[in-house]
């Protein structure tokens, strides 16, 4: 057995750095039940040469996913919007690939330069403490770490943020799953999150489960999403993708671009062209978590996938541009101090025969 951990320090916008530096740790196990501890190391020289990114494959037989693993100093994805855990670069399921590459331009630190079904926090108030914080004080982001406030009238969401410290990451990687926990604390808030990315044995399933433990001296209490950043086999967005929910929604201020609502399905009337978009936020949906149900079909290629949460809707978003599909369901997070939450959303995949 080995075990290593690697403190980063490093200057500002680069790798992170603060009064608890940045700490990874990972664990990988073997079929046969072998295990590996190793740090990742990061050295600029590195950072600078290397061609990949640290990464994590998983398989239940029926569906293999890639997963990139979070890194304050090499990993895919290093901005300060989404959760940094459960990024999936690839997830095939009967020869239909469902992520991919969806933007134009990668580069860790950009805001949306991510793939998968990624996950954010407190995504218009900015963060727990962040309207508490002096210009120059820190907050919290949950799976970033803590960052630093500028001078500025409101939350930068689609900016980037100085990482005053991102807290301390803990990775292990099974056959079948991958377990992520992070820990971090900033101006009386503190957590420590928990997300395993698995897959059902013997099933189509991907499960993402959660939990949050409240370790801080104030409450916590947030929204999370998932931006679900659908790539079906690389079918362009436009008819030949159907979203289907389970209640009848409404759009709350219209529909903007070439998308309307027939019943309880959002279809496109046209494929998007090179810099159109589709966004709608959607309201119809009840207080049970029944409703957090949401199917995503691409009907040229027979590729589908199922989404459903064990927890109620409170708000429906759905955005698109021409390479992805993304309905954006939110739930509610609420955690005294020393309590601890937990949630699950499953995604099972189909494929026409």
């Amino acid at each position: 057995m080995i075990r290593e951990t690697e403190r980063i320090a490093a200057g500002r916008n680069a790798a992170p750095r603060g009064p608890g530096d940045g700490a990874v740790e990972s664990k990988t196990h073997g079929p046969g039940g072998a295990r590996m501890r190793g740090a990742f190391l990061l050295l600029a020289a590195a950072v600078a040469g290397a061609a990949e990114f640290p990464e994590a494959s998983i398989s239940n037989g029926a569906v293999g996913a890639r997963l990139y693993l979070p890194d304050p100093g090499r990993g895919y994805y290093r901005g300060t919007r989404f959760d940094w855990s459960g990024v999936i670069a690839s997830l095939r399921y009967k020869g239909h690939e469902y992520f991919g590459v969806w933007f134009p331009r990668h580069d860790p630190r950009l805001h949306d330069a991510i793939t998968g079904p990624v996950e954010e926090f407190s995504a218009e108030e900015g963060g727990l403490g962040y309207a508490e914080a002096p210009p120059g004080g820190t907050f919290l982001r949950i799976g970033i770490g803590a960052l630093r406030k500028p001078a500025e009238q409101t939350y930068q969401r689609f900016g980037t943020y100085e990482i005053v410290d991102p807290g301390a990451w803990s990775i292990e990687t099974h056959p079948d799953r991958v377990e992520f926990r992070h820990e971090a604390a900033a101006a009386g808030y503190g957590y420590v999150y928990r997300k395993t990315v698995c897959l059902t044995p013997g099933e189509p399933e991907l499960r993402i489960e959660h939990s949050l433990r409240n370790t801080g001296r104030l409450p916590i209490s947030t929204t999370q999403y998932n931006h679900n950043f659908f790539v079906i086999d690389g079918q362009p967005a436009g008819p030949g993708y159907r979203v289907t929910f389970a209640f009848e929604p409404r759009a709350v201020n219209g529909i903007r671009g070439p998308a309307s609502l027939a019943g309880p399905r959002l279809i496109y009337s046209r494929e998007l062209q090179d810099r159109e978009s589709v966004f709608t936020e959607l309201s119809g949906f009840g207080g049970a978590a029944r409703d957090y149900d949401i199917l995503v079909e691409n009907t040229v290629s027979g590729a589908a996938v199922r989404i459903t949460g064990d927890r109620p809707l409170v708000k429906m978003v759905f955005w698109s541009n021409p390479k992805t599909v993304c309905p954006e369901p939110y739930v509610a997070i609420q955690a005294a101090p020393g309590e601890e939450t937990s949630w699950t959303y499953r995604y099972r995949f189909s494929a026409r025969p």
